[in-house]
């Protein structure tokens, strides 16, 4: 069985939803075609439940209609024969109704998240429709029949699996099945989410749940590339990834791919492939267990990063100042991305700034603390990059004229990470890729 999971911008248009069509049909072999929302929508739904929460009902009434009308659009475009197409409207209608619905009664987050699981349910749905009218057989899996969490948020692995496996057993003749990403059920049994870019998470679940040969994620970029091609004109696609550094590129930035949908497949160690929708002849980037060769793959960039510098003269021979500092950060569920220290002080880095006050007077019983916000991590990745001779020399050599505020070396073979002014960003990220792959 081969998962492939396609995003919002290879079924955002009407031909390219028939492209995918083509690519899931284009071989014989049993496959689970996973489908995000198509694209703007689920920004459309999030700007729905912001507008319902902030008690602006008109406002939210006036997004729904435009959403609305998009999709009777989509409808005359996607489908030729008028049976097909009235079938179609009245299942987007039914949605429609049921967004509607919701502005007269009292808002929450409960329905918050059934507002976001609209996009998927309603992309599949018409996919399906549109399979039916091109004479293409296939089943439509609800993914809020399998797909669930526990109540700290995570996937419940084996409960996936063991009601997938039953669900696909109900049709042992039939080779093509659709299901939605990011949706799913949580522990109280109500509808929720795997988060943004939860599709993919989806998709490395399914695949890990019923052992899949391969997992594809196809996007509308030809694999995972050697820098952010949205800020630097000469990029290149890899050819292939381990699953560590994949990880590693994910988590800090690289946009293509969902941080959280790497450990799934490796779990199981099967392989994940970035392909292009819009290029499918394209190779794309293999992701496997199996290392290439010593040295840098990739650099990456992640925003938003808020960092905290604890200064203490007590923290000289002090033991257990440090698991005093992360207990703090542990109580209020708040990552820590990256870690410096020195006699007197220790400076870490977060993304979440959520509890970031309560932090910060906690912290004052150890000393003070100093924040810097609007810093962007930049993530160097490879093979054995931090043992690689001369990569080290490399780095600072690109980056003499970029101020450092700090770097992270030596806590994984992976990675080299450098923590700048996101104001240097883009002047970073382009020095690196001359100074590491020549590249302009």
């Amino acid at each position: 069985m081969r998962i492939m999971k396609f995003g919002g911008t290879s079924v955002g248009q009407p031909q390219r939803m028939h492209q995918v069509a083509k690519l899931v049909t284009a071989d014989a072999q049993a496959k689970i075609v996973v489908l995000s929302a198509l694209s703007g929508t689920t920004n459309t739904l999030v700007q729905i439940g912001e507008s319902l929460a902030a008690g602006q009902k008109t406002e939210a009434k006036a997004i729904i209609d435009q959403l609305h009308a998009h999709y009777k659009t989509f409808i005359q475009d996607l489908l030729q024969s008028d049976s097909y197409r009235a079938e179609a409207h009245q299942i987007i209608d039914e949605h429609f109704e049921f967004l509607n619905i919701i502005l007269k009664i009292s808002f929450n987050e409960a329905i918050n998240r059934d507002i976001l699981a609209q996009g998927e349910l309603m992309s599949t749905k018409l996919f399906h429709i549109y399979c039916k009218e091109a004479g293409i057989k296939s089943v439509l899996l609800q993914a809020l029949d399998f797909m669930s969490i526990d109540e700290n948020n995570e996937p419940e692995l084996g409960k996936i699996g063991e009601r997938l496996t039953a669900l696909l057993a109900k049709y042992p003749q039939d080779t093509l099945f659709i299901t939605q990403g990011y949706i799913c059920k949580n522990s109280r049994n109500e509808v929720d989410n795997l988060k943004r870019g939860g599709s993919d998470y989806s998709a490395s679940l399914i695949g890990a749940a019923i052992k899949a040969s391969v997992i594809e994620i196809w996007t509308d970029i030809d694999g995972m590339h050697n820098n952010d091609p949205r800020v630097v004109k000469q990029t290149r696609p890899i050819a292939h990834l381990s699953f560590e550094e994949a990880a590693e590129l994910a988590y800090f930035g690289a946009k293509i791919l969902h941080p959280a949908s790497i450990w799934p497949a490796q779990l199981h160690n099967i392989p994940v492939k970035l392909l292009n929708t819009m290029q499918p002849e394209a190779a794309g980037t293999t992701i496997t267990a199996e290392e290439q060769g010593a040295g840098v793959e990739a650099i990456a960039a992640k925003d938003g990063i808020i960092a905290i510098k604890i200064k203490s003269s007590r923290m000289l021979l002090a033991y257990g100042f440090l698991r005093q500092v992360f207990e703090i950060f542990e109580k209020y569920k708040t990552p820590i991305d990256m870690i410096t220290t020195s006699e007197v002080a220790v400076s870490v880095t977060i993304d979440d700034r959520t509890y970031l006050p309560q932090i910060l007077e906690e912290l004052k019983k150890y000393g003070t603390a100093e924040v810097d916000e609007n810093q962007s991590i930049i993530c160097i990745v490879g093979n054995l990059v931090a043992e690689s001779k001369g990569v080290i020399k490399n780095i600072m050599d690109a980056m003499v004229e970029i101020p450092l505020r700090m770097v992270s070396y030596g806590g994984s073979k992976h990675n080299v990470s450098l923590l700048v002014d996101s104001k240097y960003k883009v002047d970073a990220l382009k020095s690196l890729n001359k100074g590491l792959f020549g590249l302009d």
